[in-house]
């Protein structure tokens, strides 16, 4: 049976009412209260078949689409406050279908201390698609981080390993909220979530900040070596190039660089020093991830391009 967009707007009527709400539920619009630190927004897609499988169950599609979003919250050292939802799903879903997505894009915003505000529905044939928009807010004073903000003399700090995501870490990735802030706090200028490939996303990284990122060690997930062993590629290969790990990336001193590591180990998580930011332009692999050939690396070598 398809799908009733009557039924799920008297099922929303039913939710809890957000926190940061000082209008009416149930509106076309959210009245929501106004943030104390300057405004953060992103919005970002997830289509069925494209960023996950046809038949992946409706919360996983729901969960990722919302944090990929939140993700990139996280890459500003924004505090999230809210998310707009906007899913448009051909007849043959059912309303179970469209609840589990609600839901878990509702769980993943209040995972972070935020909330799902509003958005719209629309049946429409052809894959599901989701599209989130995250809203937060800057809680610390002082220039917001950016990735062309990269200064050289920096090192680049990586917050966790990466590669290999596919085999289903890209469904139940958690964004770096917490380590966005902290880097922020330690005083990093620029910063990205690795999305679309460590080596891409800090080649856009260099690019945008008009200097040269020396890339020397690479953080391989155990998934990553697990892909090497049945595909044509190496483990090193899959941390640069597979992408969706949204894991955080970071430029800073040195010195701060060492102090965060040192503190994110108390914590028991593992961050890493992987590079350095010189004069120059580009992304340049050197030691361990150049695996015996330091070059220049170039977007041809791999990394993920819609329409690439």
């Amino acid at each position: 049976m398809s799908w009733d967009e009557d039924e799920i707007h008297r099922w929303l009527a039913r939710a809890k009412r957000p926190s940061t709400f000082v209008g009416s539920t149930g509106h076309d619009a959210a009245v929501v209260a106004r943030p104390r630190g300057p405004l953060v927004t992103c919005l970002d897609q997830c289509i069925e078949g494209v960023h996950v499988a046809v038949d992946e169950t409706p919360a996983a599609y729901g969960r990722k689409a919302a944090n990929r979003a939140l993700s990139d919250l996280a890459a500003t050292a924004a505090t999230p406050r809210g998310l707009m939802l906007g899913l448009s799903a051909p007849p043959v879903k059912t309303t179970r279908w469209m609840h589990a997505v609600i839901e878990a894009v509702r769980r993943a915003a209040q995972a972070v201390g935020a909330d799902l505000w509003g958005g719209d529905l629309a049946a429409a044939n052809g894959p599901a698609r989701i599209s989130v928009t995250a809203l937060g807010e800057l809680e610390r004073k002082g220039k917001p981080v950016g990735r062309d903000r990269a200064r050289a003399g920096q090192v680049v700090v990586c917050t966790g390993a990466v590669g290999g995501a596919r085999a289903g870490r890209h469904l139940r990735f958690v964004p770096r909220v917490d380590a966005g802030k902290r880097l922020a706090a330690a005083g990093c200028t620029a910063m990205m979530d690795v999305s679309d490939g460590l080596a891409w996303d800090l080649y856009r990284l260099a690019r945008a900040a008009g200097v040269r990122v020396e890339l020397d060690e690479v953080p391989v997930h155990s998934d990553a070596r697990r892909a090497a062993r049945t595909g044509d590629h190496t483990a090193v290969w899959h941390a640069l190039h597979d992408g969706e790990d949204h894991e955080l990336v970071a430029t800073l001193s040195a010195a701060a660089a060492h102090r965060a590591l040192d503190a994110a180990a108390r914590r028991g998580e593992h961050w890493v020093i992987i590079g350095r930011v010189r004069a120059g332009s580009g992304l340049h692999l050197m030691g361990s991830a150049a695996e015996g050939r330091p070059r220049r690396w170039t977007p041809a070598e791999g990394g993920y391009r819609h329409g690439g």
